[in-house]
């Protein structure tokens, strides 16, 4: 009896699956609106539409494949003089902005609220399967909507040498700059929340110091993918001179920085590191070599969660074809064609935490991936 009725639901499992294979399902994703941006007009006429058309481009190609340099790609430059025709849908709104002012160092306790004015804007969505198809035809590589996570630690020194860690409090600009551009490039970066824990793991001068071990250990709570330390130096001429580390797949990179504007200073290693995030996980996916993997999950117990796994799996920008290969108690076994290679998926699944690899997925054999999910 009880062989009968294991039997019935492993036929109904796979009725499932063979549904959810015809019919895939849109998994949660790391980063949204790759091929949406909003753009401020100063009326609602052809010339400022087209430039709006123009900008917004512009911003989905570098979000999309998270490197200015593909701006400047023959095949690029000649879609951004013809934006229109990869529009899906447009809207315009209106929205009262602060006009920018002047500091007042009159003494003054009630300090006057900033003037406004309204703004129009228009947001621009694209077609996501035209952008993408001419990204392939340039053999420009796109990276995916999940994406690694950048942890920033960083300490500010002032003229006369005093040491603060950087909060949105001590230096509200900084933050500013730094959350504008993981916009800009669709990159989830994170700030540390600096709380007792976090004060008691590492000090002003262990991150001054860019003591990798201790910000390896204090950064392990909040589970990034990788971590961008800083130190930054105003001195007394103006002049902003500091040092960076950025570990990234257990390899420690240290570079330095100098600028006399703030933005610039900051922008450089910015840029370094979306640069090696996007190198490393974009792909170009008609100029890849296909591999076949079997994906073997351990302790999926129902339908809810063959389900999800189904979708999770079908969702990863990698993942060009799957199929059932094996169905047994709550192990599932699937065959994934892929648009990259195994070590290329196994890194793109450990940006997430619903599937935890089991020990033969980390001796170096990638012919067979064996995880648990834990979703």
């Amino acid at each position: 009896m009880q062989e009968t009725s294991f039997s019935r639901v492993s036929t109904i499992l796979q009725i499932l699956v063979l549904f959810l294979l015809w019919f895939p399902v849109a998994s949660a994703l790391q980063v949204t609106g790759l091929y949406d941006h909003q753009v401020a007009v100063n009326n609602e006429s052809d010339a400022e539409r087209n430039r709006a058309f123009r900008e917004a481009l512009e911003a989905v190609i570098l979000k999309v494949t998270g490197e200015y340099r593909w701006l400047e790609h023959p095949r690029i430059e000649e879609a951004l003089g013809n934006a229109q025709s990869y529009v899906e849908a447009i809207s315009y709104s209106s929205e009262a902005v602060e006009l920018p002012q002047r500091p007042n160092f009159a003494a003054s306790t009630q300090p006057l609220a900033a003037p406004t004015m309204e703004q129009r804007f228009i947001e621009v969505n694209f077609a996501d399967t035209l952008i993408n198809e001419l990204l392939a035809n340039a053999n420009i590589p796109v990276w995916d909507t999940n994406r690694p996570s950048v942890l920033v630690w960083m300490v500010l020194q002032n003229t006369v040498g005093e040491r603060t860690m950087l909060t949105s409090d001590t230096n509200a600009q900084i933050v500013n700059y730094i959350q504008s551009f993981a916009s800009e490039r669709a990159i989830p970066i994170i700030f540390p929340v600096l709380d007792f824990e976090d004060r008691q793991n590492l000090s002003e001068d262990i991150v001054w110091a860019l003591e990798e071990e201790a910000i390896i250990g204090a950064s392990e709570r909040y589970g990034a993918d990788s971590i961008l330390t800083g130190r930054l130096h105003f001195t007394a001429s103006g002049e902003l001179v500091g040092l960076w580390q950025f570990i990234f797949q257990g390899q420690a990179d240290v570079f330095d920085g100098f600028d006399e504007d703030l933005e610039a200073y900051l922008h450089a290693p910015l840029d370094r590191v979306a640069n090696q995030l996007a190198s490393y996980f974009a792909l170009v996916p008609e100029a890849t070599t296909k591999q076949v993997v079997r994906l073997r999950v351990e302790g999926v117990s129902n339908l809810s969660e063959y389900s999800a796994l189904l979708s999770y799996v079908s969702g990863l920008g990698l993942v060009d074809t799957l199929s059932m290969a094996a169905l047994e108690g709550e192990s599932l076994e699937l065959e994934l064609g892929l648009v990259g290679d195994s070590d290329q998926l196994f890194e793109l699944i450990a940006l997430d935490r619903d599937l935890i690899p089991i020990q033969s997925s980390q001796d170096g054999s990638r012919s067979v991936l064996h995880y648990r999910w834990t979703r």
